[in-house]
C-alpha cells in the first residue's frame, strides 16, 4: 500500500542572461538565484518534502562556460533543500551541456531517464528531447524501456518530464501559438496510451509551458506547473511567477498546490 508523500516542485529557473521575446521581457531571468533560494528556504521551514523534484530548464543557454557555471549554481542552491533532489533534463540544459555534465551535477550515471520507488510509490523521469525549433521525441529505446519498467513497476506510478504529453490548446498561450511542434512532444499519444495501459499511472508532471495547466485524459492528470522566473506583467520592470508546486500524494487523492504570484490549486480523487 503507498504511503502518504509531500513532494515540492519547481520548473524554468532559467539561470542566465536576460531573455527577451518579441521585444519584451519575459523572464526575469536576473531574479533566478534569489528566487530558487526562497524556494528552498520555503521548502525547509515549511513544506518539509519527501522529495524535491527540479523539472528542468535550470539555465538560460548561452556558452558552455557560461551553462556549465550558472547549472552548477542552480544545482547548488536546489541541494541545499533537506529533501532528495530528482532531476529531469530541459531543452535550455542539453544546448551546450551534454548527458555526462548533467549527471556529473545530478550524482548519478546512465541515461537522462531513469526510475525510482520512494514510499510505496514508483517514480519515472523521462527525457524529451528537443531538436531546437523543430520537434520534441522521445526515442523508440526509451518507449520500450517504459513500457518494460512500467510492467515491472510494483506500485502506483507519478510520470515527470519537462515537455508535455497532453493535447494542451496553445493559442492563447504567450511562447506558443503555431509552435505546438516544440511545446508537446511527438509521441505524446503513444505516451499516453502506454501510462493507460499499464493501469500504473496516477499523474504526469511537467514544466517547459510556462503557466499552470491540466488536462484530465482517460482518468490521468496532466499537470503543467509554471515557470519559477515567468514575468507576469506584460514587460519591464516584470513581476515573477515566483511559481512552486506543493504535491500531497495518498493512495486515494492526490492535492496539487502551486504557491506564487500565479497560485493554482488542483485535487484528484482516484
Amino acid at each position: 500500500m503507498p504511503g502518504e508523500l509531500t513532494i515540492g516542485i519547481v520548473t524554468d529557473l532559467h539561470f542566465g542572461p536576460e531573455a527577451r521575446w518579441e521585444g519584451k521581457l519575459r523572464k526575469l531571468t536576473h531574479q533566478a538565484g534569489d528566487l530558487a533560494r526562497a524556494f528552498v528556504r520555503a521548502m525547509n521551514d515549511e513544506v518539509h518534502p519527501d522529495l524535491v523534484v527540479n523539472l528542468g530548464d535550470d539555465i538560460e543557454d548561452e556558452s558552455r562556460e557560461a551553462d556549465l557555471a550558472r547549472y552548477g549554481e542552480c544545482q547548488g542552491i536546489l541541494r541545499g533543500a533537506r529533501a532528495p533532489l530528482v532531476n529531469v533534463a530541459g531543452n535550455h540544459d542539453l544546448i551546450h551541456l551534454n548527458r555526462e555534465d548533467l549527471n556529473r551535477f545530478w550524482q548519478r550515471s546512465g541515461p537522462l531517464y531513469y526510475s525510482f520507488d520512494q514510499g510505496g510509490w514508483h517514480f519515472v523521469v523521462l527525457h524529451t528531447i528537443e531538436k531546437q525549433d523543430v520537434e520534441i521525441r522521445v526515442p523508440d529505446t526509451q518507449i520500450a524501456w517504459l513500457q518494460q519498467d512500467l510492467a515491472a513497476a510494483s506500485g502506483p506510478t507519478v510520470v515527470l518530464m519537462h515537455h508535455s504529453a497532453s493535447e494542451q490548446e496553445l493559442g492563447d498561450s504567450r511562447w506558443w501559438p503555431g509552435r505546438s511542434h516544440v511545446a508537446l512532444v511527438k509521441e505524446r499519444a503513444e505516451l499516453r496510451r502506454i501510462f493507460r495501459e499499464s493501469g500504473r499511472v496516477r499523474a504526469v508532471f511537467n514544466g517547459h509551458l510556462h503557466w499552470n495547466h491540466l488536462d484530465v485524459i482517460d482518468g490521468i492528470p496532466y499537470v503543467t506547473v509554471q515557470s519559477l522566473v515567468e514575468n507576469l506583467d506584460d514587460d519591464a520592470p516584470g513581476r515573477p511567477a515566483a511559481a512552486h508546486a506543493v504535491v500531497k500524494l495518498a493512495e486515494r487523492r492526490m492535492v496539487v498546490r502551486v504557491r506564487g504570484n500565479d497560485p493554482a490549486r488542483v485535487q484528484v480523487e482516484w
